[in-house]
């Protein structure tokens, strides 16, 4: 069970004998509890000429389309954690030893590592998982992309940073730029035309 370090009673913050940074520290033994960025794993899933988008059925941002990806479970390495999440959130598959990677994009505000790596469907097998609403294959140009549908911020780095090879392979890997850092997730916490599970019983009866 992951009990939060803040129920821990003789916990502090402070900065720790030869360290520059405040950290949570045991008062009584001086362990330090390390709080440090979580890295996302992401698949940009090709097939034909198509992108693989999933519909968000869970929070933040329920109902928007996202590229398959989600946090790295302990033990895995990135490309198996992008490989896992495409089979979670869309019941496909690519293959781990075909992956390359697209972008690396940071997110200080809230602690997040971003790795986005280019995938190639092993099939147009696919149907919408757990944490889905819907998948689909969209063209993949600027003119098809539901760009305003977009759930992240990162979803709209890593789409306009690859289309603008056009059909170039990857050199340097995209990482993040000053514009990005002015971008935020949407306060609007769920799509207009999927409201969450929650308020579906009082959408219904009206």
């Amino acid at each position: 069970m992951n009990i939060p370090i803040s129920q821990f009673k003789n916990f502090t913050r402070k900065i720790p004998l030869g360290d520059d940074h405040e950290r949570m520290a045991c008062e009584t033994c001086d362990w330090i509890h390390y709080e440090n960025p979580r890295v996302i794993v992401t698949a940009m899933c090709v097939w034909q000429n198509q992108l693989l988008l999933c519909r968000r059925a869970i929070a933040p941002r329920y109902g928007f389309w996202t590229l398959p990806g989600g946090f790295m479970e302990l033990g895995e390495t990135m490309e198996d954690g992008a490989c896992r999440e495409v089979r979670e959130e869309a019941n496909a598959e690519i293959s781990a030893d075909s992956l390359s990677l697209l972008a690396t994009y940071t997110v200080p505000q809230i602690g997040q590592v971003h790795m986005v790596y280019l995938a190639s469907l092993k099939s147009a097998d696919f149907s919408a998982g757990p944490e889905s609403l819907d998948v689909r294959l969209f063209p993949l140009s600027a003119e098809a992309i539901p760009w305003d549908d977009l759930a992240f911020p990162v979803n709209h780095w890593a789409l306009r940073d690859y289309l603008s090879l056009s059909s170039r392979e990857v050199g340097r890997p995209f990482t993040t730029r000053p514009e990005h850092r002015k971008e935020r997730m949407s306060p609007i916490p769920h799509h207009p035309d999927f409201p969450p599970p929650e308020f579906s019983s009082s959408t219904n009866s009206e």
